[in-house]
């Protein structure tokens, strides 16, 4: 399961940092990397949005701080 948490993690943040650039500069950078290949880089952003959801469900159980009692 560390491994998957860790894949979500990571694509989340890769989303994160590409919806950044897009708010702040105007530059899609999953666009510019795969837009030859409009497939996979629609499969990038289905990606990043389930490992959002994955997180978001997941993330009382796995989050330190969050499940303190």
């Amino acid at each position: 399961m560390k491994a998957l948490h860790m894949l979500a993690f990571t694509l989340t943040i890769v989303g994160a940092v590409n919806w950044g650039l897009v708010g702040l500069m105007n530059f899609n950078l999953v666009n510019l990397l795969f837009a030859a290949m409009p497939g996979v880089e629609r499969l990038i952003y289905i990606l990043v949005g389930v490992s959002a959801v994955y997180l978001a469900v997941t993330h009382m159980g796995d989050c330190k701080v969050c499940s303190k009692k």
